[in-house]
């Protein structure tokens, strides 16, 4: 069985051309559960360069449909299996100005869009640079 990924290396995706927000926005809570939004920003923000992107997107899968222990491993293979939406669609990268970047490790941080740290990973050469993806066609 094919494994897909989602995980970048030495790259940096930058918010969506159409993002409503001037600036790195932490995502409100709407309900008791929480957004796959809240989730990825707590993972990242928390652990900056300790998750990849397939790492952070398997989490907040498992914990949104409370899987068990014993479901993990299947439960992920399954993931994988089929190709996933990488962290160009994220809520963060579209909706709430942060980019993420990848290090060589494929270990990923978030960056708010009007932080200096942003603009560095612009200007970098040595650094691939991709959009995120628009919210609307």
């Amino acid at each position: 069985m094919k494994t897909h990924s989602t995980n970048y290396f030495n790259t940096f995706i930058e918010i969506a051309e159409d993002t409503k927000v001037a600036s790195g926005t932490i995502p409100p809570s709407k309900s008791d559960k929480k957004t796959i939004a809240e989730l990825q920003y707590q993972l990242i923000a928390k652990h900056p360069y300790v998750f990849s992107s397939d790492d952070v997107l398997f989490q907040v899968f498992a914990e949104r449909n409370e899987l068990s222990s014993s479901e993990l491993v299947a439960a992920k293979t399954a993931f994988f299996s089929k190709g996933q939406a990488c962290f160009r669609a994220s809520p963060l990268t579209k909706s709430y100005g942060f980019g993420v970047h990848s290090n060589s490790e494929g270990k990923i941080a978030l960056f708010p869009c009007e932080s200096d740290a942003y603009q560095q990973f612009l200007e970098d050469p040595a650094i691939k640079k991709v959009k995120a993806m628009k919210s609307k066609r």
